[in-house]
């Protein structure tokens, strides 16, 4: 891959990098190409435990790459949809990925940088990183982005930050929601250490449906249906191969399968 590079430890975190820092990890057709392709193997492999976002260099990620943008000035409708589609694809596998996802977020993030970050589980980012909207400046809208912003901030935040096209700093963006913590520099891989750790305690079956569980009861009524939809669900994971596991190695005062002995 040209554009990012890819890791998988022997816990089975898998490490995603942007690695376009020249261009401060601007996105181009190219790296949507790749990100859509090694998110969809992550969410196959079962190998895999949780993703790790990130990227080298001083920015997180810019946004749109300027070569990139010059060709579509010349794209008609369609091929500017086509164009378009595939990096809402892009954002989709990420967002709908089975397995836990975090950014990490050590830099200046514009644009659809900011879109990634609000499909991830959690974002954590230090106090050097900075956040903008700033497609109306280019008489443009952050639409493939939307939905994903919409979700992690609320519609009232992210319309104010879809018209001023303002950077904010990460301690707003801590207080609207986009970033899960704001830490300082030298403490950004500690704690992000820490969240992996704890997640990897866990079922990792369970994990992936809880991901979906959220996915499927948010902004939901709490009616009949709901009540007996979230009852299956806890029935049908207490007698699956994992949660019999699990609440036997709780009876049993003992570690359960999934977890290491060193964890």
């Amino acid at each position: 891959m040209q554009s990012i590079i890819y890791e998988v430890d022997a816990r089975g975190i898998a490490t995603v990098t942007l690695n376009r820092p020249d261009v401060h990890n601007a996105f181009d057709d190219l790296m949507i190409a790749e990100l859509t392709e090694v998110f969809s193997f992550i969410d196959q492999d079962k190998a895999v435990r949780a993703l790790l976002l990130k990227a080298n260099g001083k920015s997180f990620c810019a946004g749109a790459d300027l070569n990139w943008m010059k060709k579509m000035v010349h794209y008609s409708r369609a091929q500017n949809k086509a164009d378009a589609e595939k990096l809402a694809l892009m954002l989709h596998k990420l967002f709908t990925l089975c397995k836990p996802t975090i950014a990490r977020v050590q830099g200046p993030a514009y644009g659809g940088a900011v879109g990634l970050i609000a499909c991830c589980d959690i974002a954590v980012g230090s106090k050097q990183s900075k956040f903008g909207l700033t497609e109306v400046k280019l008489g443009l809208i952050p639409a493939t982005i939307s939905p994903y912003v919409i979700q992690a901030i609320g519609v009232k935040e992210a319309k104010r930050l879809f018209l001023t096209a303002e950077s904010i700093s990460s301690k707003q963006a801590k207080r609207l929601g986009l970033l899960s913590e704001q830490v300082k520099s030298s403490e950004l891989d500690n704690v992000i250490e820490d969240l992996l750790s704890k997640i990897l305690k866990n079922g990792p079956s369970a994990l992936s449906k809880a991901k979906q569980l959220a996915l499927d009861v948010s902004g939901r009524e709490i009616d009949p249906t709901l009540i007996s939809s979230t009852s299956q669900c806890i029935a049908d994971i207490r007698v699956s191969e994992e949660g019999q596991e699990g609440l036997t190695a709780f009876l049993e005062k003992r570690r359960p399968h999934w977890q290491s002995t060193d964890e």
